[in-house]
């Protein structure tokens, strides 16, 4: 069942998103991931949908951030994170939790909802194209750190 994440989901989400940034070679802070997903929770800054199953377990999770499209005059919703438990992947989940993100696109009329991945992400990048994503071949990406 996919259900919009609450702060009663805390401990689980948190467990499930400090593997996430593991999985992108992050340190884990379990500690940091719990303030972080309090703040975007209380403070409506993303939506985060779970994937939990008969047991009540979250076996993964999708966040999305509110970004504007001046030329739309219209939002758009940035995937940013997408993370099944490994012991769950191939169960399709993610285009559950994909297809939710597609509905907050529809019943906030946004213009659509956007990502990027690795180009190395084989499965991402499969999954995308199958789930309707169109990979954006005429625009360049570029990346500006403040470190």
């Amino acid at each position: 069942m996919i259900k919009k994440a609450s702060l009663h989901d805390l401990p689980q989400l948190s467990k499930l998103f400090d593997d996430y940034r593991v999985f992108y070679h992050k340190e884990s802070d379990l500690k940091s991931a719990v303030q972080f997903l309090t703040d975007r929770i209380t403070k409506g800054e993303s939506e985060i949908f779970v994937h939990e199953n008969e047991q009540k377990e979250l076996t993964g999770f999708t966040q999305l951030y509110p970004l504007f499209s001046s030329t739309r005059m219209k939002r758009l919703w940035l995937l940013n994170d997408l993370y099944i438990k490994p012991e769950h992947r191939g169960k399709h989940i993610s285009k559950e939790l994909i297809n939710s993100a597609k509905e907050l696109a529809r019943t906030t009329n946004a213009a659509g909802v956007m990502l990027e991945t690795d180009k190395t992400n084989q499965v991402g990048n499969m999954l995308y194209l199958r789930t309707d994503f169109k990979l954006d071949k005429s625009h360049n990406y570029y990346f500006w750190t403040n470190t």
